[in-house]
């Protein structure tokens, strides 16, 4: 198997990575537990509170479940603004990485040379990357305030706990990151080995002097008479 066999082969896999942490992270905004809590009311019957970055919702053990949306928007606190904002930026990112990857890939050959492919591959990368970079942070803010909230003994409000969509948000992200940064590396080699071979073809090409052929013809032999008279000159 070939070097390039080889490169085509770890761009197919990171980008099966990046695509599927990009799902993940997008199945976290419809995804109702962000957070949770469970509350013994009575004795036979519990109360579940549970809410994402748009809504809360509560559920007890008959059945019944009522949802309400955030009433006010310029209400809401800072990281659920900051949160929502980064997701958004996030999936959008993804989506022209994905993009990017698809026209730069070897196995596609839309790019055109190897050199545009690798740099359209290279910007696929660092789309990838700063889009699991922006999920993450947004997670990591997120359950950092629950379980601030949490810990802290005089937070006389409802406690809540992580909920499932913060781990998938970050298993979604760690994918994102390993393979946009799997392809940051190898593209970014291959540009470089590129760039190097290409400087060294051009170093190595003779230059082009234009050198006038010795002359021949009347011309020569005029200056060989010419010189001839001399000589018998200077004997003379």
């Amino acid at each position: 198997m070939n070097h390039r066999a080889v490169l085509m082969y770890a761009e197919i896999g990171c980008f099966v990575l990046c695509v599927s942490g990009w799902i993940l992270v997008c199945s976290t905004m419809p995804t109702e537990y962000w957070t949770y809590s469970e509350v013994q009311s009575l004795v036979l019957t519990s109360s579940h509170y549970y809410s994402n970055l748009w809504k809360d919702c509560i559920s007890d053990s008959t059945g019944v479940t009522d949802c309400k949306g955030f009433p006010s928007l310029l209400a809401l606190q800072t990281h659920i603004h900051l949160c929502r904002s980064l997701i958004i930026i996030s999936i959008i990112l993804g989506f022209f990485g994905g993009v990017l990857a698809l026209v730069g890939m070897k196995c596609t050959k839309l790019g055109g040379s190897e050199t545009v492919n690798a740099r359209i591959t290279l910007s696929a990368g660092i789309n990838y990357l700063l889009s699991g970079l922006s999920a993450v942070f947004s997670y990591s803010w997120y359950g950092n305030k629950v379980i601030s909230a949490f810990m802290d003994p005089n937070y006389k409000a409802k406690k809540f706990e992580l909920g499932a969509a913060l781990f998938v948000g970050w298993g979604g992200s760690a994918l994102l990151i390993t393979a946009g940064l799997i392809y940051c590396i190898i593209t970014g080699k291959e540009i470089c080995q590129t760039s190097s071979k290409t400087e060294e073809t051009s170093y190595c090409e003779p230059s082009s002097i234009y050198t006038h052929p010795p002359s021949s013809g009347p011309e020569r032999d005029e200056e060989h008479e010419y010189k001839s008279s001399r000589v018998k000159t200077a004997y003379v």
